[in-house]
């Protein structure tokens, strides 16, 4: 692996190189992106493919990427702008690209805005919350999440985040009714350290779970467009957000192993069925070819 530092006006992009540039085996590079994950999180999920040259990188902001713009906000075209110089910065052509997450969200809208970076893009769970039918209900609860962050810090946040995200089904008045969940309950810490800056858990990353995907350029691009769903996550905000979204684009979300993280190794705490998820991952990019 090779760490490199792409220095643009407004940030320094860290990203990580496993494997020769330009590639052996006639494969473009494949990409892997998250939001807020950093590259790290890929790692046990880019280790499944040693015969292919993947690349990582921490969004700005994030990881070792510095932001030099004074902002604190996260923005799917702004990031998207990001991964098109970490692309160009390859120097091996369009890529293949796996995109989890907000890192999903930042796909579309690099497809959307930069139709010649990507030959196959694999979307896996993009949280965009205008495709839903329950929009303002999932807004209201997004912003619950972010209230109970702001009232009582980080185990409050991620607690009343752990129960948004695994609701199944539309969010009702019966979730609404539920009281505020217990951090201890979910193994959170119930003090409060003080900082408010949490990219999950703040407002900050709203832009990201607001963005409405351009479904004339993304059916206009190149690109095959793949929407990824875990099988285990499905009826959850997360996968009903690929379901809906997939159907907007005229197709059915492709079922892959475990939930959210599905790609996650158990070194993560939420970890997954990696191994399954890259044959499935692999079969998917093989069968675009």
């Amino acid at each position: 692996m090779t760490t490199h530092l792409l220095e643009i006006p407004e940030v320094d992009l860290a990203y990580d190189v496993h494997g020769p540039l330009p590639t052996t085996d006639g494969r473009p590079p494949l990409v892997m992106i998250g939001q807020p994950m950093d590259a790290s999180g890929f790692s046990t999920l880019a280790s499944h493919f040693p015969d292919r040259t993947v690349v990582t990188y921490d969004p700005r902001g994030l990881g070792r990427s510095t932001r030099k713009d004074g902002r604190v906000d996260h923005a799917p075209t702004t990031q998207a702008a990001d991964v098109h110089a970490v692309i160009e910065a390859l120097g091996a052509g369009p890529v293949e690209m796996f995109a989890s997450s907000g890192g999903a969200v930042t796909a579309l809208a690099l497809v959307a805005a930069y139709p010649d970076d990507v030959t196959i893009l694999v979307a896996h769970e993009p949280p965009l919350i205008p495709v839903l039918p329950d929009a303002q209900a999932a807004e209201r609860a997004r912003a619950r999440v972010r209230d109970a962050y702001e009232a009582k810090g980080w185990g409050a946040g991620m607690a009343a985040f752990i129960a948004m995200t695994s609701w199944r089904g539309e969010f009702t008045d019966e979730y609404f009714a539920q009281p505020a969940p217990d951090a201890a309950a979910f193994g959170m810490p119930a003090e409060d350290d003080g900082s408010r800056d949490d990219p999950l858990l703040s407002d900050r990353s709203w832009a990201v779970s607001s963005y409405r995907p351009d479904v004339d350029a993304l059916t206009a691009a190149r690109t095959r467009v793949v929407i990824a769903v875990g099988e285990e996550s499905r009826d959850m905000f997360t996968g009903r957000t690929s379901v809906a979204t997939a159907r907007l684009l005229g197709q059915q979300a492709t079922v892959f192993p475990s939930h959210h993280g599905g790609f996650l190794g158990g070194d993560s705490g939420y970890a997954g069925q990696p191994e399954a998820f890259a044959r499935k991952l692999r079969g998917v990019l093989d069968d675009a070819r």
